[in-house]
């Protein structure tokens, strides 16, 4: 009798990787959603790792972080929380006034401006079938009215309970201005990412955010990089900088972005 033995070795391979200098990452959202007063309001400070360094806890404490109205000069002290978290809860949205945020931590300073933008109301939401990429797959529908004689930006973030991730969707009113918006989406099974289509029952949340022109073009480019992932014929990724500058030490900036925005929260559930 005769025995062959198949025997194989794997080679263990190192890759030094370079590793960044850590970077200050600002995640300064002040989202005002309509019908509320928007006073309360919340800014994330953490330090940027290596790719694979996920474990570890980079939460930034011992800041300083205010933001100011430029145009009334109304200055807001947001507390330290000990946990990479700064809040607010005396904060005055003005629609169409300038906000400046600034934030000093180790012995450098950070600052970014942005104007508050209104947002349109959401006309009405629904469901269909055939309207989406695949006629067999129920897809959401969003529709809103763009205000005239005015360049708006928008948005859309849609999420259902439990997956792994929010879509997001940016919109221009340029093609058209003045006219009703419509926006769709839909979901097919995805088991990489824990997802399934919609089913009868299922709730997906929906916030349409006004933003400005300069937040629509940053979005714009990490939605393309985002969703173009895997794909063989997309360009390669580049760094995407935010608007948190170092004003005297430009090489230092921070990543992260500092937007204000007024937004619409519905949920719809699907029949």
């Amino acid at each position: 009798m005769t025995f062959v033995v198949f025997a194989s070795c794997e080679d263990v391979i190192d890759v030094d990787l370079d590793d960044a200098e850590p970077r200050l990452v600002i995640e300064a959202s002040l989202d005002w959603e309509k019908g509320t007063a928007g006073n309360e309001q919340t800014i994330n400070l953490s330090m940027s790792t290596p790719y694979f360094n996920t474990g570890e806890d980079t939460s930034v404490s011992g800041a300083v972080v205010t933001v100011t109205n430029t145009n009334s000069g109304a200055i807001f002290t947001f507390n330290d929380q000990n946990d990479g978290s700064y809040t607010v809860d005396n904060f005055v949205p003005v629609i169409g006034d300038t906000y400046r945020l600034d934030v000093s931590y180790a012995g450098e300073n950070y600052e970014a401006t942005e104007t508050l933008m209104s947002v349109t109301d959401i006309n009405s939401i629904t469901q269909s079938i055939e309207g989406g990429f695949d006629d067999e797959l129920l897809e959401v529908n969003v529709y809103f009215d763009d205000p005239e004689d005015e360049e708006n930006y928008y948005l859309i973030r849609y999420y259902e309970e439990g997956d792994l991730f929010p879509y997001f969707e940016d919109i221009s009113d340029e093609f058209v201005n003045g006219n009703e918006i419509h926006d769709f989406f839909e979901k097919d099974d995805d088991e990489d990412n824990g997802e399934a289509a919609f089913q009868p029952g299922d709730v997906v949340y929906i916030e349409l955010y006004g933003i400005s022109e300069q937040y629509y073009n940053y979005m714009r480019l990490l939605i393309e990089q985002y969703y173009s992932g895997g794909d063989p014929f997309s360009s390669n990724s580049a760094l995407i900088r935010g608007n948190c500058i170092n004003p005297t030490n430009p090489e230092q900036y921070a990543f992260g972005y500092f937007r204000l925005t007024q937004v619409n929260v519905m949920s719809y559930t699907f029949e």
